[in-house]
């Protein structure tokens, strides 16, 4: 079960029920800003809708980065050219200025219980994908069936984690993505120093130029994005 939502609000502290139309949105020329209270405190999305969506596409960012990174931003543009609304998603720590993330079951309880309050509000009645990049992905994975993804986009994902001590073995996060019942993209650097995923049969993965930030071909990215989309949500 998803926990139940949460209270949006905006920058002036003033809360309001996400499930009212209009209600805890702040402009930007760019997107709809929402604070949306988690069980880890208040994280953020950026709603960037279309017309007469078809689906939606939430995204999570990296362990240290945010939800401008390059790679999130082709995946984005993609997903709108694809007729999907796009929610980009700050976890809390990041909302509250922290670089490190917190253990794994936080991050994944903040995750849910955002994508629970835009399916009930921003997101309703929309089919959706989620998604991330790097620690972001993991996420996603973890929380597919809970979150009731109808396919996972995995950027950047880190296979093996960095190695602690010279010549210690490396655990796989292989599980997590073998655990995934749902169609998933994986788009992988060539030159990622976390690894290259193994496709699988319900897995595409999609090879392109660069390294783990995924920032030397940003068309690449979008291109194999949008073709995946399309035969997702159609």
């Amino acid at each position: 079960m998803l926990a139940a939502p949460g209270r949006a609000r905006l920058a002036s502290g003033i809360c309001h029920d996400p499930l009212v139309t209009g209600s805890a949105r702040t402009q930007t020329p760019e997107a709809t800003v929402l604070e949306l209270e988690t069980p880890q405190g208040p994280a953020r999305v950026h709603l960037h809708a279309v017309d007469t969506a078809v689906a939606a596409l939430v995204l999570g960012h990296g362990a240290g980065g945010g939800v401008g990174a390059r790679d999130l931003t082709a995946a984005a543009k993609a997903a709108r050219g694809a007729g999907l609304t796009v929610a980009l998603v700050e976890q809390p720590y990041r909302v509250a200025g922290r670089r490190s993330p917190p253990a794994a079951p936080r991050l994944d309880a903040a995750w849910t219980s955002v994508v629970e309050q835009l399916r009930a509000g921003a997101l309703r009645d929309l089919p959706l994908v989620t998604g991330g990049r790097s620690s972001g992905a993991r996420v996603a994975c973890r929380t597919a069936a809970e979150t009731g993804a109808v396919g996972v986009l995995c950027l950047a994902f880190p296979l093996h984690p960095p190695r602690r001590k010279s010549g210690a073995e490396s655990s796989s996060r292989q599980p997590e993505l073998d655990a995934v019942e749902v169609p998933v993209l994986v788009v992988q650097g060539s030159n990622d120093r976390f690894g290259m995923p193994p496709g699988g049969p319900r897995r595409r993965v999609v090879e392109v130029r660069g390294d783990h930030r995924l920032a030397s071909d940003a068309e690449a990215v979008s291109a194999a994005v949008r073709d995946w989309l399309g035969e997702v949500v159609g």
